[in-house]
């Protein structure tokens, strides 16, 4: 029996700089845009008197604490494999996705309780103050100003195969809807009179709900990868396929998968022709290699354990 091992190392110099570059550069434009945007709407929720808007300028703060741990994970999970960290450091990156879930579904609970109190005092008789129209209006900006980053950051996360990038986009995105709930809720209380305040934290209560969505759906993969979860039934099929495309290759089997931060690793038992040279072997588990590694990406780490024919 001969066993075989064949891994991908990172990506060279320029290739693996520019990726971390270019991850600190959408994260900055969204530190910078979240500093602005927090600023105001605490502002301009104190000044309007509108709890949703502090609320909102609240959710912007936890943006600022997310960038910040996007830009230190990605430091630590671009650093080459070494002893301690053979298949790199790839899941520091997936921390930082859960952590921003994390964080996600905190701020989404702390809004829903918020939202619920006040509708209950004004169930009780408590008469809200009526929002300002500054309130509004920065409510209206932070929507425009959010799904702009939404798009652009969750851009960079898939051309950078980042989950942590797309993870803070998703964040953006939450904070876009927030805003459109405090516009629909502030909006109204304005249109309607003091009657109608209580529309603030029902649209609050409403934007909670979708943050708490949100948060689970960033969860859910980060989550599966921390605790080693296969690659998708279809892709391991894709798999066996490319492996048996390859000439004197029979019964891949004892196939194991896995996501390392952006990468992937594959583990898989072949059959070949006992009497093969071991030369003639090692070229043919380096043609499944290429195989794989077109499939599933140049960094993805491949081990292929050859066994004779029965």
């Amino acid at each position: 029996m001969v066993s075989l091992k064949s891994s991908c190392q990172p990506k060279a110099g320029i290739e693996g700089g520019a990726r971390e570059r270019r991850i600190y550069r959408v994260t900055l434009y969204g530190a910078i845009a979240n500093v602005l945007l927090c600023v105001a709407k605490l502002v301009a929720g104190v000044l309007g008197r509108s709890s949703a808007m502090i609320a909102d300028g609240i959710h912007s703060l936890s943006d600022l604490i997310t960038d910040f741990i996007v830009i230190v994970f990605v430091r630590i999970s671009s650093k080459p494999q070494d002893r301690g960290h053979e298949y790199g450091h790839g899941k520091y990156e997936t921390l930082a996705t859960t952590i921003i879930g994390l964080m996600l579904l905190f701020v989404g609970l702390g809004i829903m309780w918020n939202s619920v109190s006040q509708i209950w005092m004004c169930l009780h008789g408590t008469r809200l103050e009526s929002p300002g129209l500054i309130a509004f209006g920065a409510a209206i900006l932070s929507i425009v100003v959010k799904e702009l980053l939404f798009r652009y950051t969750r851009n960079e996360g898939r051309r950078l195969e980042s989950q942590a990038v797309i993870a803070n986009a998703w964040h953006h995105r939450s904070d876009a809807f927030s805003s459109i709930g405090t516009a629909i809720g502030i909006g109204g209380a304005l249109l309607l009179g003091e009657h109608w305040t209580v529309l603030d934290p029902i649209a609050a209560l409403v934007v909670s709900v979708l943050i708490i969505r949100a948060s689970i759906e960033q969860l859910k993969p980060s989550l599966g990868e921390l605790v080693d979860n296969s690659l998708p039934e279809a892709v391991e099929k894709r798999i066996y396929a490319a492996i048996l495309e390859c000439p004197d290759v029979a019964d891949p089997h004892n196939l194991r998968t896995r996501k390392i931060g952006s990468r992937a690793s594959v583990d898989v038992h072949v059959r070949m022709d006992g009497s093969m040279s071991l030369l003639d072997a090692h070229d043919k588990t380096k043609d499944i290699e290429r195989r794989i590694k077109k499939m599933l990406g140049e960094n993805t780490f491949v081990m292929i354990h050859v066994e004779p024919n029965k």
